[in-house]
């Protein structure tokens, strides 16, 4: 019977399908990246990238929408002490505004590369194409869930967007930007008919209804 841990192992193994060739070929350092945030209301769109060192291997990482909070935050201090490097970065409500959610996601991403500590050798991404300053790119369909150094990218970018979001829950109470995080709830969309919108609501995403809540 497997244990636990054996079935981590084999998650692991196979969710190093892409990183694994690369780092056979002498490739230290392969960037997953992903995004937290494309489709709320309210608060920034986060990217974040990270690469994974082949030497430390971090067990249970997957799809951050798949796993529970906890699980989330304890991942997020495991990648953050075994990586070989990481960059979060975020884009704020009025720049969304300003430039559309996909442009910002892919400035937000391409920021993420150019933080990082040195050049990668391949970004192994999800959904959004990007092309950066020459750097091979692999793109994944579905990669947070069958790639760890997306799934780990993905991690970074949703604990830090929702701590982002709970903080703002203090700062502009009513809204339950701790529930929900700024997505579109039912719950949410009554607080904006009750109170107005906040200073980090995105006005493009409210244009339906936003000259009766300004």
């Amino acid at each position: 019977m497997n244990t636990k841990n054996d079935k981590l192992i084999e998650k692991y193994n196979m969710m190093v399908r892409f990183e694994k060739p690369l780092w056979d070929k002498g490739a230290t350092h392969v960037a997953g990246i992903d995004e937290a945030g494309r489709g709320p209301l309210a608060g920034p769109v986060v990217a974040a990238a990270c690469v994974l060192s082949a030497d430390r291997p971090i067990l249970g990482l997957d799809d951050s929408k798949k796993l529970s909070p906890k699980k989330r935050d304890e991942l997020f201090e495991q990648i953050l002490l075994n990586c070989l490097d990481f960059q979060v970065i975020r884009i704020e409500h009025d720049e969304i505004d300003q430039i559309n959610i996909l442009e910002a996601t892919k400035k937000a991403m391409r920021l993420c590369v150019d933080g990082l500590k040195q050049t990668p050798d391949c970004l192994l991404i999800d959904a959004v194409e990007i092309h950066h300053n020459n750097i091979p790119i692999m793109p994944i369909i579905k990669g947070d869930s069958l790639s760890v150094s997306i799934a780990a990218a993905s991690i970074l970018a949703k604990v830090t967007r929702d701590r982002i979001m709970e903080e703002y829950d203090v700062t502009y109470p009513g809204y339950e930007f701790s529930k929900h995080k700024g997505y579109g709830t039912k719950a949410h969309y009554a607080a904006i008919e009750k109170i107005g919108l906040s200073p980090i609501h995105r006005r493009s995403f409210l244009k339906r209804i936003i000259g009766r809540v300004e």
